[in-house]
């Protein structure tokens, strides 16, 4: 099985950013115990803090990996473009989010991308990747 994680704006930040929200841990790190907690399962993984790059990776991966599992950041909320290039592909797509953001400000609360996911998993901190990758076996 292949799985691609996609990491949007400021997510490279996990660790150093707002810690009661986000926690302490990067994600370069805990990417390394997803790779040790399902070995049978290969691993790729992108961060960017823009938009069209991440537009480019969904449709680059979308027809050929088994599964994208994507923390859009604040572009959950904003684009269109992801949205549509999840739509766009065959790929399965879950969203994940590292707080729930239900319980964040009014703006936080809808996601453009959810309608278009296979499923989405909020609040259990970076643990939330982890649930994700489940949701694939």
């Amino acid at each position: 099985m292949q799985l691609f994680i996609i990491n949007g704006p400021n997510l490279n930040l996990l660790g150093v950013r707002e810690k009661s929200i986000y926690g302490n841990e990067g994600f370069d790190d805990y990417y390394e115990k997803l790779k040790v907690w399902f070995p049978d399962i290969r691993f790729e993984y992108f961060q960017s803090n823009i938009e069209g790059e991440i537009v480019n990776k969904i449709h680059e991966y979308g027809f050929s990996y088994d599964g994208i599992i994507i923390n859009a950041g604040a572009y959950t909320h904003t684009s269109v473009a992801i949205r549509d290039a999840v739509a766009g592909v065959k790929t399965p797509v879950v969203e994940v989010h590292i707080s729930n953001t239900l319980t964040r400000e009014d703006f936080r609360h809808k996601s453009l991308i959810g309608p278009v996911c296979k499923g989405c998993v909020m609040g259990f901190g970076l643990d939330s990747y982890r649930l994700a990758v489940l949701s694939f076996i």
